[in-house]
């Protein structure tokens, strides 16, 4: 019986798949000569896991794909993000997002947007397989233990040079993929501009036709919390699309189409979306390139980190990411401005007075803007000169609360001036240093008496006489002591802190607390100096306030909200505050 049970379950395969695809027959099939290029079947469902390796991203992902309804549904990291392709829908088919969503007042609830076709862009079934046209079968070889057939096609446009190989092998229900690897050469810039793989794992052809229903209730306004994820089903009551009210994505109308539906750029071969939101972005922040192959360059920069930001929000972390002004940067690019040195010399600060503030009643939040003592965001531009930005930070604030006047000071003069201290202007420096050169020259120079930041090296001018805001030294803080800089804050104002912010996830935070597991915390690992202006809490997590130099176009008006946790990224590591004569 069981036996007539497994031969009518491969009777239904053959029937679902039309197509028996044997790895061991004849010496001509094993060449190609008679071979039928593999064919997935109208109805499946499929695990697997999307390798980025230029954006660093390995992204695990479900599959359930229904040809003959023309409907489809891909979910992203154990269904934390899901989307829905429903071509059925009138007039032009609708695709759909559910993600969850945490702001000031709530904190993972899930949220649906939808972005509806057009008569020119229908929406249609998508399927984590490419299309096998003009794919041509290669050779017959073992790959991770399995023994499959290697198919593989090449496309050429321009200066531009796409190879896409795909392996398969048998299944009890004919073939099955197993791996699908892109590698893109340009001859302009003579180099891979770009690579992705797709591991395929768990493939079948059956599946609940529920699983096509949106998990929602179809109130206006629906924001129900996010429910588990088993056996790749929602939990919660499903609806039709009819009666769901879902809000349309922000952002812009070219991001739209990749945000809702990721796949289609890796298993497609056209000219990719993601190139029209590079053309859009370009459009919108005015950038020129100095020639066509700075232009590929940068485009394919852009698309690794648009890759990433758009995988990362898809993790539903506890903050978000934005493609902003530093999308089309290098990693190289990036780590200039991350400008602090790590020199790990000792300096002569003086140690916290712990004593003094050990009855100290701390407020739970305190934000320095409220008050007046925190200067407008700038940019440091293309100048590792952050650790300048750090220690005119502190003395601003500083000189506020003795004088109740917010004077701006001058990065410029400590870039010019604060060589014979140990620091590199645009080649990077340390906060301590720049309070050594303040307190041997009797003060720093005003951005108004010094000049405009100029975002490069330039020549020492200062006059004596407008130096402003002497110092009789300056206090490290007790390290990793979340208190005592909590005290430091409230007591003194703000205070220039290290952080390490190598990690890409800074580079492109957008909003929320930001907490990378990866990062390190201790003295001698810390990249980047920044202002820490306050600290908080949100929906139970305690973070600090933190003023960047990268201007407004990053993170949330140019601030960021770290985790306390963990003295998550170093912030509590080396702080330091200056005392005033």
């Amino acid at each position: 019986m069981g036996v007539l049970r497994w031969l009518a379950a491969a009777a239904l395969c053959t029937a679902i798949r039309g197509q028996d695809y044997g790895l061991d027959r004849t010496f001509q099939d094993r060449t190609g000569l008679s071979r039928p290029p593999p064919h997935f079947g109208s109805i499946y469902h499929v695990r697997g896991v999307i390798n980025l390796p230029y954006a660093e991203i390995e992204e695990p992902f479900e599959a359930w794909y229904n040809l003959t309804g023309n409907k489809s549904r891909i979910q992203y990291y154990g269904g934390q993000v899901i989307t829905y392709q429903l071509a059925a829908v009138k007039p032009y088919g609708m695709q759909y997002k559910i993600t969850p969503e945490t702001t000031e007042k709530e904190v993972n609830t899930r949220k649906c947007f939808q972005l509806p076709g057009s008569k020119e862009d229908m929406v249609k079934a998508q399927s984590v397989f490419p299309s096998v046209d003009g794919f041509k079968f290669l050779r017959e070889e073992y790959y991770r233990g399995r023994y499959c057939a290697v198919w593989q096609n090449v496309t050429r446009w321009a200066q531009k040079k796409n190879v896409y190989t795909l392996w398969v092998t048998n299944s009890s229900c004919g073939v099955a993929p197993v791996h699908y690897e892109m590698r893109g050469y340009n001859s302009l810039l003579g180099s891979h501009y770009d690579k992705y793989e797709i591991s395929y794992t768990d493939f079948d052809n059956s599946f609940p036709p529920s699983i096509f229903d949106l998990p929602v209730n179809g109130e206006p306004g629906w924001a129900p919390p996010i429910l588990p994820v088993g056996l790749g089903l929602m939990a919660s009551p499903p609806c039709s699309p009819e009666t769901k009210k879902c809000g349309f994505l922000p952002g812009s109308a070219a991001e739209h189409r990749v945000l809702v539906n990721p796949m289609e750029d890796l298993v497609g071969r056209h000219q990719p979306r993601a190139h029209e939101v590079f053309h859009h972005y370009r459009r919108r922040l005015g950038r020129r390139y100095g020639s066509a192959q700075e232009l590929e360059h940068r485009q394919s920069v852009f698309v690794h980190n648009m890759r990433f930001v758009h995988s990362r929000n898809r993790a539903a972390l506890s903050y978000t990411l934005a493609l902003n002004h530093l999308a089309d940067r290098t990693p190289q690019e990036l780590a200039a401005l991350r400008g602090r040195r790590r020199s790990g010399a000792p300096n002569n600060g003086q140690p916290f007075p712990t004593e003094l503030y050990a009855g100290l009643i701390l407020p739970e939040s305190l934000d320095w803007r409220m008050y007046g003592a925190v200067t407008p965001v700038k940019d440091q531009a293309v100048c590792g000169s952050c650790w300048s930005f750090a220690t005119t930070g502190a003395m601003e604030g500083a000189l506020f609360l003795k004088t109740g006047v917010l004077t701006p000071l001058s990065q410029q003069v400590l870039i010019d001036c604060s060589w014979g201290f140990g620091n590199y202007a645009c080649d990077g420096g340390e906060e301590w240093r720049a309070y050594e050169w303040i307190k041997k020259h009797g003060g720093i120079a005003s951005t108004e008496s010094y000049g405009t930041y100029l975002g490069q090296n330039g020549l020492c001018h200062y006059n004596q006489s407008e130096m402003l805001a002497k110092i009789t030294g300056y206090v490290n803080v007790t390290s990793g002591n979340i208190t005592a800089v909590k005290a430091a804050i409230y007591k003194h104002g703000p205070v220039a802190v290290s952080i390490d912010a190598s990690h890409k996830t800074f580079s492109f935070y957008s909003n929320g607390i930001y907490y990378e597991p990866k990062c390190a915390n201790k003295p001698g690992t810390l990249d980047h100096a920044v202002l820490a202006v306050g600290y908080g809490v949100l929906q139970g997590e305690t973070y600090w306030l933190i003023k960047n130099s990268w201007s407004t176009y990053w993170g949330n008006d140019g601030y960021i909200l770290m985790a306390m946790k963990d003295n998550n990224c170093g912030v509590a590591t080396e702080a330091t505050y200056p005392i005033l004569a």
